[in-house]
């Protein structure tokens, strides 16, 4: 066998194994609110926040409105999506999504601002540069479960 066919077949090998060790190794980041907000993202393009107005901007999912009760209607939606709730406690909500090939893992956070009744979200990749638009996609994918 030559070695530019070796070398063909072995390309997507190293890919696959790249991936599958990005994923092992990613590390839960530290939930929490900062001065009662959601996190800024961190500067890569694998993030969305509605409590920024930076590139990674999205809506909340409601303007206003929200309640304990709403923030339990996003909770089955995550749910019905495929996502897992890790925590959840008043006005806070926190969940995880799993790609399917690598085992990626995203954050999905949400908070209710009880003060403007706005569901402020924020959506991360734990591993990699760029998610491809998968965090955009899912918060609104999760935003129109929410209008329906």
């Amino acid at each position: 066998m030559s070695l530019v066919l070796k070398t063909i077949l072995l390309l997507p090998l190293l890919g696959a194994a790249y991936f599958s060790f990005l994923s092992m190794t990613a590390q839960q980041p530290d939930i929490a609110l900062i001065k009662g907000k959601l996190r800024p993202c961190p500067g890569n393009p694998n993030c969305v926040c509605s409590e920024v107005s930076d590139n990674f901007f999205i809506a909340p999912l409601l303007q206003n409105g929200g309640d304990e009760a709403m923030l339990g209607k996003v909770a089955s939606a995550i749910i019905e999506m495929g996502g897992e709730i890790r925590e959840q406690r008043q006005g806070f909500l926190w969940a995880t999504f799993r790609s399917r090939l690598f085992r990626f893992v995203d954050d999905l956070e949400v908070r209710l601002d009880s003060d403007s009744g706005a569901l402020h979200v924020r959506s991360e990749s734990r591993s990699g540069r760029s998610d491809l638009g998968v965090n955009r996609s899912r918060v609104e994918t999760l935003r129109q479960r929410l209008q329906g």
